[in-house]
């Protein structure tokens, strides 16, 4: 009773605040939100901000939450304070600078001296805007706009505010109750049709009517009291939509400390597999979740549905909204057997996985309808399987999958099988799979699997019939953990984090719903999912809201919104009219649309509307209970289909997506769908024949692409308005919008691509022109050449990872620059010795690594100019650095041909070894070697005069390499594309070569008379590459004349060349495994 009489008195508060705010009381109204705290209002908060009124805006926010709340809230007091200081410096108000410094931002000095000593030292400048974290302020209503911004997401993700932030629709609903009251009144007077508009004066007392002088007492009056009013016709009790019954009191644990944040990585939703479930900060939401009084879950109506009725408030979706969604079966793919589990690449989202339910696996280009991959089932590594599976493969050799997915980045994609296998396959590009891991996962059935990255490195987790859940290391197949607790067989996975901490949820075939942490505590939550049967569970992609399916053993099914404070359903969608046949499973997409098989249709819902949204058959031969999955983009729909079939349906956006990939197919098909049975196994009827001979004459046919002329691709010389000499050192900002250059004579040359018609997103592009950006000031950025040695020096530079700050040096002092102003703000480390190569420490931007023409290598602190280690190996001159915060180990080579890794936790040597230089080649004395990690942080490239070759870090091993013919030039330069699927690479004879990374196999070449002048000099060739952080297609060259050129494919090819065809057992490669963290710049420096 004490819980309903809060709900309605929460409720009463809202109508209040809706009556003040129709009056214009605008004082009180916001008066009484700090005062009751059951709605913050967001855009009075917002307004306050913007007219710099602190005071109000901290009395404000400081109803509805402490500092000391939670990690949000500190923030949000700290950003507030922040502003107030700056705003105060800006205006040289040093005095009320100091008075805030004193009494507002001292108290964040507990949670951080460092960030407290960084604001003081603010006060010492002259303008806080060359501090490097600064350098982009503007002016005080832009930084209002950027810090509001950031305080609208803290408030959103803060579980302080959660339910506080949205007013409910209510206008004129406190006139309509008092209606309803009068007229409840009304009905209880003696003879209510007498007076069919009956006078109220006052609503301080019960309403009576005045008896009427002409009024006769009704006929056949009985002196009985009067029974209780009949409840208007077409009513519900009170209670049976009413508030959704709150949760118990909180309990402390673990899952308290949970803060609520966009997940960077969301588990993908798709057929045959497990979406997620959140974490909230409730405790007891979770520990106790949807209430269940044995009939059903709380928060489904008790209304019974008929068919073919309207089962909310109607519901005319704008036509644009339905037009949205992906309708129009653009292709039909014929698989060859029933698929299971479908799944889109993350990034070519063209590329769907299928597996099926006889074992094989499929890769389709679905824009093509090419098949590219075809599997069955098969072990790999017959001696490591256990006896117990063994066995069951020898009863019964039927192996089926139950969840095919790619891992985030794409690089990796996993296999479940219905007997207890799991394998991993490294993705290569085109057609080229490879087997990375196999794992004999569990006993019995392996349900689902899901990948995800609690430790920093990508693990897989999966789930089977022996109850447990286990998550392995995705590079070594190491199993990390086994969560046990399921009383029945584990149906799901889903992993999830929130402000860092990592947890996942699983759910087993009774309707249990567990979370765990990555510990060996147990289980942190225990209860029903709606349907008590199967459940799949999905994030929408940003993160902020729960939904779940299930279909009960009866063949009830259910979607559902969850409220994750309450641990309750907050919307039960509506549009399962029938008893499904099989189990339903969904998907969702920008946010906005649920999507789900059922009834030989696909239903689609609006994520704000219960109300069905519309349905389609997909012209016909859909199964009971489609399995269905959505591109990233949600411009594409995988739907299985009867006959072994998958239709893909698009919008006016996909259709434009698929026929662009049509157009410029990437991989000749290896397998035709129209050669595939249409029904049951095909692992005994391909042909073998055929296929040799088309891989003959696929190799017979493949040229070398060659660019000869400039109409063949798109090339761009950037504009220079001052004498350059050679380019030294070449280099993209990591924002992708502008290309930095260091030339023989010390001088840095930016230019950047502004937004305009031609280039929206203001990347670099060879569409339109970039400028070369200068300050107002006239300001140069020229390296201090004080005791450098021009004829020796080595030029070096480190670009900031927020492209702020850059450190540099052309053989004298290491100047660090301001990028905004192009002002020195320090010069340190004198030479002798002078640097060679400059590289940021990945976890700490103030520590640089710093490769000196003595052969050693300094750990320095740029703040403090104070050298922390010595590293020493090499016997000639150090002549790149590079890190790999995944092995925490730094890859050093020098001018000695020699490569040595060190682990920088220590900074100690760890191996060492030299360049395999070939025979009959003759390097000069002083050849320089390059290094650059894979994106996958493991292997990196090694370029050298002579070859290109990929080496494994931890076992210091060449892998792959490619040799310089004799007639041919020298390599000048080489680099990894963004996504490390290409090497590009300058030769001394102005020839630019496209390598595939994973082969070394030559693709593409571009000749120098496709980009230089007729007569250009033999001398004029590329000295440096560098490629862009973003577009892979995309790099610059910088040239020994002074000119930087930017290259990119013609739209019609979109690709440089196509790989050559690859015969069995003919090129070596390298085992790639996926990205498994993000490198902090991807790109070289220098």
């Amino acid at each position: 009773m004490a819980s309903k009489r809060e709900s309605l008195n929460k409720e009463l508060i809202f109508l209040i605040l809706q009556y003040l705010d129709d009056e214009k009381f605008k004082d009180t109204v916001h008066k009484l939100e700090r005062e009751s705290r059951v709605f913050f209002n967001m855009k009075h908060f917002e307004d306050m901000v913007f007219d710099g009124k602190w005071d109000e805006v901290e009395r404000y926010i400081s109803a509805f939450t402490k500092m000391e709340d939670n990690r949000n809230s500190m923030k949000i007091f700290f950003e507030i304070r922040k502003q107030k200081y700056l705003e105060a410096l800006d205006k040289q108000d040093r005095a009320k600078a100091v008075d805030i410094l004193v009494k507002e931002l001292r108290v964040f000095s507990q949670c951080s001296e460092e960030l407290f000593n960084e604001i003081t030292r603010l006060l010492t400048l002259d303008n806080f805007r060359e501090n490097e974290q600064l350098s982009n302020y503007i002016d005080a209503k832009t930084a209002r706009t950027v810090m509001m911004n950031e305080l609208k997401r803290l408030i959103e993700t803060n579980p302080v505010f959660h339910e506080k932030l949205q007013f409910p629709s209510i206008k004129g609903r406190l006139q309509t109750l008092l209606e309803q009251s009068l007229n409840f009144q009304h009905s209880l007077c003696q003879n209510p049709m007498q007076n069919p508009d009956p006078d109220t004066r006052t609503l301080f007392v019960d309403h009576k009517c005045r008896r009427s002088n002409n009024s006769f007492p009704p006929a056949n009056v009985s002196n009985q009291p009067m029974g209780p009013a009949l409840r208007a016709e077409g009513f519900l009790p009170i209670g049976a939509n009413g508030p959704l019954q709150p949760a118990p009191a909180p309990v402390q644990n673990p899952f308290t400390t949970w803060m609520p944040n966009p997940s960077p990585l969301t588990h993908p939703t798709a057929s045959g597999g497990t979406i997620g479930l959140s974490v909230h900060t409730n405790p007891a939401a979770i520990l106790n979740g949807p209430q269940d009084s044995g009939a059903r879950p709380i928060g489904i109506s008790d209304r019974m549905i008929l068919p073919g009725t309207n089962p909310g408030p109607s519901y005319s979706p704008a036509f644009n909204m339905i037009d949205e969604l992906p309708k129009t079966v653009a292709r039909t793919l014929n698989q060859g057997s029933t698929p299971i589990s479908m799944n889109f690449h993350p990034i070519q989202q063209t590329l769907l996985l299928v597996g099926t339910q006889a074992g094989e696996i499929g890769l389709w280009e679905v824009g093509s309808g090419e098949k590219l991959v075809g599997r069955n089932f098969d072990i790999w590594d017959i001696e490591a399987i256990s006896m117990i599976l063994k066995a069951a493969l020898t009863k019964d050799p039927h192996v089926s999958v139950n969840r095919i997915i790619w891992s985030p980045d794409g690089f990796l994609f996993g296999v479940a099988y219905s007997k207890h296998m799991v394998q991993l396959y490294a993705y290569h590009g085109g057609n080229d799979i490879r087997p990375h891991l196999e794992i004999d996962s569990h006993v019995g059935s392996v349900n689902d699997l899901a990948f995800a990255k609690p430790m920093k490195k990508l693990s897989i987790i999966t789930c089977g019939d022996d109850k447990t859940i286990k998550v392995w290391d995705a590079a070594s197949g190491t199993k990390q953990y086994t969560f046990e607790g399921h009383e029945a067989p584990v149906y799901s996975v889903c992993p999830h984090n929130k402000d860092n901490v990592h947890f996942l949820f699983s759910t087993s075939l009774d309707g249990k719903i567990k979370a765990w942490l990555y510990d060996t505590m147990g289980s942190r939550v225990d209860y029903v999912a709606p349907g008590r049967r199967c459940t799949t569970m999905a994030y929408s992609a940003d993160g902020k809201r729960l939904f779940s399916c299930g279909t009960s053993e009866a063949g009830e099914s259910h979607i559902v919104e969850w409220n994750e404070m309450e641990g309750v359903v907050k919307r039960t969608y509506q549009g399962f009219f029938k008893r499904s046949l099989g189990v339903v499973q969904f998907d969702m997409t920008k946010n906005q649309f649920l999507a789900a098989g059922d009834d030989h249709s696909i239903k689609f819902w609006d994520v704000d509307n219960v109300n069905l949204l519309t349905s389609i058959n997909a012209g016909g031969d859909l199964p009971a209970s489609p399995r269905l999955c959505f591109n990233k983009d949600g411009t594409l729909l995988a739907v299985a289909a009867c006959y072994n079939r998958i239709k893909i349906l698009a919008t006016v956006d996909g259709l434009r997506l698929l026929d662009t990939t049509k157009s410029h197919s990437l991989i000749p098909s290896r397998i035709s769908s129209e050669n595939v049975a249409k029904n049951g196994d095909t692992r005994n009827l391909e042909n073998v024949t055929p296929r040799l001979i088309e891989e003959v004459n696929s190799m017979k046919i493949w040229k070398l692409t060659e660019i000869n002329e400039p109409a063949q691709f798109r090339s761009l010389r950037l504009p220079v308005r001052v004498k350059t000499d050679k380019i030294l050192r070449l280099i993209y900002t990591n924002s992708g919008n502008a290309v930095l250059g260091l030339a023989s004579n010390a001088l840095h040359l930016l230019w950047k691509w502004p937004r305009s018609e031609l280039n929206l997103s203001g990347k670099a592009t060879t569409k339109d022109h970039p400028q070369l950006c200068q300050p107002a000031s006239g300001i140069l950025m020229t390296n201090d050449l004080t005791d450098a040695r021009p004829k020796e020096a080595v030029p070096c530079f480190a670009l900031s990872k927020n492209d702020s700050y850059l450190l540099s040096a052309s053989g004298g002092k290491i100047s660090l620059f301001n990028m905004m102003t192009f002002k020195t703000m320090a010069t340190i480390m004198c030479p002798p010795p002078a640097a060679t190569y400059l590289a940021f420490v990945p976890e700490d931007n103030n520590i640089i690594a710093i490769g000196m023409d003595d052969s050693t290598i300094q750990i320095s602190n740029v703040r403090t100019d104070k050298v922390m280690r010595k590293l020493e190996g090499h016997s000639k001159r150090v002549t790149s650095l590079a890190f790999s915060n995944v092995l925490n180990l730094l890859v050093s080579s020098g001018a000695d041909a020699q490569i040595i890794v060190w682990n920088y936790d220590k900074w100690e040597k760890e191996k060492s070894t030299f360049l395999q230089i070939p025979a009959g080649k003759t390097p000069a004395v002083l050849s320089d070697t390059q290094v650059q990690f894979h994106q996958d942080q493991i292997h990196f490239l090694a370029v050298h005069e002579t070859q290109l070759a990929i080496y494994e870090t931890t076992k210091l091993e060449c892998v792959n390499q490619w040799v310089v013919r004799e007639s041919s030039a020298p390599i000048s330069h080489a680099s990894f594309s963004c996504d490390s699927q290409l090497v590009y690479a300058g030769f001394l004879d102005g020839c630019v070569c496209i390598f595939g990374a994973s082969t070394l196999q030559l693709q593409c070449c571009i000749k120098p008379t496709a980009y230089l002048p007729s007569d250009f000099s033999s001398t004029v060739y590329p000295y440096v590459i560098a490629a862009h952080p973003q577009e892979h297609n995309q790099f610059a060259l910088g040239l020994t004349d002074g000119g930087v050129y930017v290259f990119e494919p013609l739209d019609s090819e979109g690709k440089w060349g196509i790989p050559p065809p690859v015969a069995n057992g003919s090129s070596r490669s390298f085992p790639t495994v996926p990205q498994v963290v993000a490198s902090s710049s991807h790109q070289p420096q220098g």
